[in-house]
Parts: C-alpha cells; structure tokens; sequence
C-alpha cells in the first residue's frame, strides 16, 4: 500500500475507532509542530497496525487497551475504553482484558484500568 493509501484507510480506521468528533478535534488542533506527528500516527498505527485480515477490529482494540493499561496510559486509555461503543468491545471482554493484564503486568497497572473503566461505565 501506498503512502497516500496508507494515510487514507488511517483515518477511514481511526475516524471509526475514536469518531469523528474526536478525528475532528485532533484534526483542528494540530499546527507545524504536531502536524509530521499526526501524520505519522494516521498512517502508521491506524493505516497499517490496525489494519489486515489477520485480527478483527475488537480484538485490536482489545489488544490495544491491555497494552495501554499495563503501560499505565491513562489518558489514552480512558479515550479508547469510550471508543469502545464504536467497536463493539463489551465491558464483560473488558473485564477479561485487566485480568490478564493483572497477571502480566501487575495488578496496580490492572486496578488503575478497572478504575478508569468503571467511572467511564457509571457516566455511560
């Protein structure tokens, strides 16, 4: 796939991962310095590491939350546990997740999630 492609299926993918209104936001917000940065981002994590036959967008996205947790993202995690009523991840998958998380990156890392989890289902 070509650099155009690539950028092009990105932001299809990310617009239906995170919304439009979240794509919109970081779209008008970004000036020179970020600009090379969220190119890189469309087209490198959502036009190729999302993409593929291989895993479906859920388990992508389940795939992601775990890593984001274990790495205590939590800004970025709570963003994506939203992004989960647009790719079908129920809470009951999410519950599953931070237990493996719990086990292979600790269980602080696992209660943070949970905790980020819980206060965003309370407000749904």
């Amino acid at each position: 796939m070509d650099e155009k492609n690539r950028f092009d299926q990105g932001m299809i993918t990310r617009r239906s991962v995170l919304g439009n209104a979240h794509v919109d936001r970081a779209e008008a917000n970004k000036n020179d310095f970020d600009k090379g940065f969220q190119q890189f981002i469309t087209e490198f994590a959502w036009g190729t590491a999302w993409q593929g036959d291989v895993l479906d967008i859920p388990t992508r996205h389940m795939i992601t939350i775990a890593l984001l947790a274990g790495l205590g993202k939590e800004k970025e995690l709570e963003m994506h546990i939203r992004a989960t009523r647009n790719t079908g991840v129920t809470a009951e998958q999410l519950s599953e997740v931070f237990m493996h998380v719990a086990i292979y990156a600790g269980v602080p890392a696992a209660n943070s999630a949970i905790g980020i989890a819980k206060k965003i289902y309370a407000e749904e």
